[in-house]
């Protein structure tokens, strides 16, 4: 299937989703609480300076949370691991999460439900990337060498291992090192580590600024079109704010949908919060918006991890959906 079919299918389902959770006919949510019955009129939502929750920023940018009668203030996160702890002790209401986190979380018996899909991988978004002069070529060069990610047991390092596989390698043959994204071109410089899995907007940043190669597009293969990232809250925070709760959804359904049909909205969003100029913003690769969580391509990402191990047993994602819930 071709992006630009991909693209008109989740344009299509973002439709279908926003008539769904009730927008009228002038753009407008129905039934908008404008702050009446919610159970918290300010949340704090976790979030990376990366493209994929961009529909949080756009959503506050155009008032949408506003007209919900919410108040959303971003804190930024390094990533979905990182997020479990501050959204169990209450830090963060909702936060950016990577299914993979999500799920190990809720193997674990942590009590997670997600709440909004976000993004979806599309080629050449999550590179494994070599400073321009070094003797590393491929996949198989990466034997005994230190890799950089975000956070560790993560969609950073599966990824990086489904790729490991294909070169004849396991995840015992390199040692991961964390790094925070805006952190990692310095970082490979400076000779602290010897390959990275970036995600945009640091691949064109430090492609163009620092020369850094690809040896890798870890979205190949078993991790084709592979869900990335989503919105997650404790079940337990879900189930005493349901109002607030479907209050956000609405509006991150009505930015989602904007980012999915006009990336024209992204590019002028992204250098608000990635500290990116707008050149790089245009120029930047993109996945996909989903509209919706679906538990089908949700369940890609559990099998995958119940296949390298990251999972004891199967998990059924239907579970950790959050259910519609609240006015």
């Amino acid at each position: 299937m071709t992006r630009k079919v991909r693209r008109r299918t989740v344009v299509l389902g973002v439709t279908a989703t926003l008539l769904f959770t009730g927008c009228g006919g002038n753009g407008e949510p129905a039934g908008s609480t404008g702050g009446n019955g919610l159970e918290k009129v300010t949340i704090k939502v976790g979030a990376m300076p990366i493209p994929d929750p961009v529909s949080l920023y756009i959503a506050i940018a155009k008032g949408y949370f506003k007209q919900e009668g919410l108040t959303v203030e971003p804190v930024t996160i390094t990533g979905g691991a990182a997020a479990v702890p501050l959204i169990k002790n209450g830090q963060l209401d909702i936060s950016q999460t990577n299914y993979v986190s999500t799920f190990l979380a809720v193997s674990k018996g942590e009590k997670f439900k997600l709440v909004a899909d976000m993004y979806q991988a599309g080629p050449n978004a999550y590179n494994i990337m070599v400073p321009k002069d070094s003797p590393i070529k491929t996949v198989a060069d990466l034997k005994g060498k230190t890799v950089l990610v975000n956070n560790f047991r993560n969609i950073a390092t599966l990824a990086v291992t489904t790729q490991l596989k294909v070169a004849g390698l396991t995840e015992n043959d390199v040692k991961f090192a964390e790094k925070p994204f805006p952190d990692m071109g310095n970082a490979l410089q400076t000779g602290q580590a010897d390959a990275a899995w970036i995600t945009e907007p640091f691949i064109t940043a430090n492609q163009s600024k620092l020369g850094f190669r690809k040896i890798a597009d870890t979205m190949t293969g078993q991790t084709e079109d592979l869900p990335i990232a989503g919105w997650m809250a404790s079940d337990d925070w879900a189930q005493k704010n349901p109002k607030t709760l479907a209050a956000f959804q609405r509006a991150i359904a009505r930015a989602q949908a904007l980012a999915s049909n006009d990336r024209k909205e992204i590019e002028a969003i992204l250098p608000t919060y990635t500290k990116i100029d707008a050149k790089t913003a245009s120029v930047i690769t993109l996945g996909t918006f989903p509209s919706e969580l679906s538990a089908n391509r949700l369940q890609k990402v559990a099998d995958l991890m119940l296949e390298y191990k990251y999972l004891e047993s199967p998990i059924d994602v239907k579970s950790v959906i959050a259910t519609p819930s609240g006015g």
